[in-house]
């Protein structure tokens, strides 16, 4: 088929037949359509959008575009998690020696941070000697051997989606839904997973800035995971303020440590064991989420977790034994009274890369030992001069009146709640069902 009849079809708001996206996404793999094309039929879709049949359709000659995972029939449930990315995200440091302890597969292929939210990746590479860069093979080896790995994606899986979003960075069309949902999807779905629980964020630090708009990522997620029969279900979470305490790769690595040695922050906590019971459930390891839930903690509490992550960090050329490097701590205090009433998240994500600690491009270099630490949360009451960031830099005055700048505080106490988790969604008979998880 011609491409530029192909993108005619989008171009008039028409629908695009699987074959015709088949015929697309094999014209992207193989380099038959140049980029001028590529570009026009992603700008046509990002305008236009598509249909669920569509996405799922984009999704499929995505993953179809490489080769797949393959796990022994031996009925080992093979699950993952995947998190659309925030400030202080660290779960799936600890979600993947969680699971494995569990009893399933955890093959999590993840990113490196690419603007103002970190990578796993780059978390992981602040552990001396620690790959992230294992083939096929190896990865599959480990999984079958310790139930877990995190490393990056390799070439062989979804390489459409390699040049597809190296375009779409550069032509303003990263943020569409189908396009998003098919880079998710394709590489999740590669790993041949029988269940897959998604973390979608909203708020000042995501990608999605209301819980409306995340619900309706979420949604084209959820209905593209099961029209490719992977039980698959979302979760929407709140990160208008940093999850955690900790930002930055070293340091992320420490708290989630310390979250797996029974410390650390609350939320991170709660956050990592909802997440791996509802996978739990989904993929039918058990059968409730109470009993889930019970299971996950149990081991967490057990210290075999953290044990778990050892191994893994071993058996990926990580020496867990040698100090991870952080750069000197200096306090930013604040300049006056008052109650903390928002935080531009975002905001404290470009801190973070202006003192080295992220990327604005893919090939910027990481000083792992940058970072902040977040000593106040939206609600709470300060004092002029009380300590609200520790900066981890060697330049600190960098970033001061950056950091400042993202705190709001008012006289009065802040009114809005902010729920952890803000609903599940899941499918049911065809139907998207959205269940408000208010008291987590």
């Amino acid at each position: 088929m011609q491409p530029a009849s192909l993108i005619a079809v989008k171009r008039d708001g028409l629908e695009l037949s699987d074959q015709q996206i088949d015929s697309f996404i094999s014209g992207v793999t193989s380099g038959a359509i140049p980029d001028y094309q590529v570009t026009a039929m992603l700008m046509a879709i990002f305008l236009r959008g598509m249909s669920p049949r569509e996405t799922a359709a984009l999704t499929a000659a995505m993953l179809h575009s490489g080769t797949r995972l393959q796990w022994p029939p031996n009925g080992q449930p093979v699950v993952d998690k995947h998190s659309t990315g925030g400030l202080g995200d660290k779960t799936s440091l600890i979600i993947a020696p969680l699971l494995a302890e569990c009893g399933v597969l955890v093959p999590m292929l993840s990113g490196r941070g690419l603007g103002p939210t970190g990578g796993t990746l780059d978390k992981l590479e602040s552990i001396p000697g620690f790959r992230t860069d294992l083939s096929i093979t190896e990865l599959q080896q480990q999984v079958l051997q310790l139930g877990c790995v995190i490393t990056g994606t390799t070439a062989e899986l979804a390489p459409a989606d390699r040049r597809l979003y190296a375009l779409r960075d550069v032509t303003a069309t990263v943020p569409s839904i189908p396009l998003i949902t098919g880079s998710i999807m394709s590489k999740k779905l590669a790993e041949s997973p029988h269940a897959l629980v998604l973390d979608v964020k909203y708020g000042s630090g995501a990608f999605m800035k209301t819980a409306a708009d995340a619900a309706q990522l979420a949604a084209s997620l959820v209905r593209t995971g099961h029209s490719m029969n992977v039980a698959t279900t979302a979760l929407l979470t709140d990160m208008n303020q940093p999850l955690g305490g900790m930002c930055g790769n070293a340091l992320e690595v420490l708290e989630a440590v310390m979250v797996m040695q029974n410390h650390g922050p609350p939320d991170v906590r709660r956050l990592s064991l909802l997440l791996a019971a509802q996978v739990l459930v989904d993929c039918k390891a058990e059968n409730t989420h109470e009993a889930a839930l019970s299971r996950c903690e149990g081991l967490l509490q057990s210290g075999a977790v953290y044990e778990r992550f050892l191994r893994m960090v071993e058996a990926q050329h990580g020496d867990p034994r040698l100090p991870l490097k952080t750069a000197p701590a200096t306090e930013l205090t604040a300049p006056r009274s008052g109650f903390i009433q928002h935080i531009h998240t975002e905001q404290l994500g470009y801190a973070v890369i202006a003192l080295g600690g992220g990327r604005q491009r893919a090939d910027d270099k990481i000083d792992h030992s940058t970072g902040l630490e977040m000593l106040v949360r939206i609600g709470d009451q300060v004092a002029a001069g009380q300590p609200l960031v520790r900066i981890y830099s060697r330049q600190p005055e960098s970033v001061r009146q950056q950091i400042l700048n993202a705190f709001e505080l008012s006289d009065e106490p802040a009114t809005a709640h902010l729920p952890l988790v803000h609903s599940r969604l899941t499918i049911h008979a065809g139907q998207i069902l959205q269940q408000p998880l208010h008291d987590c």
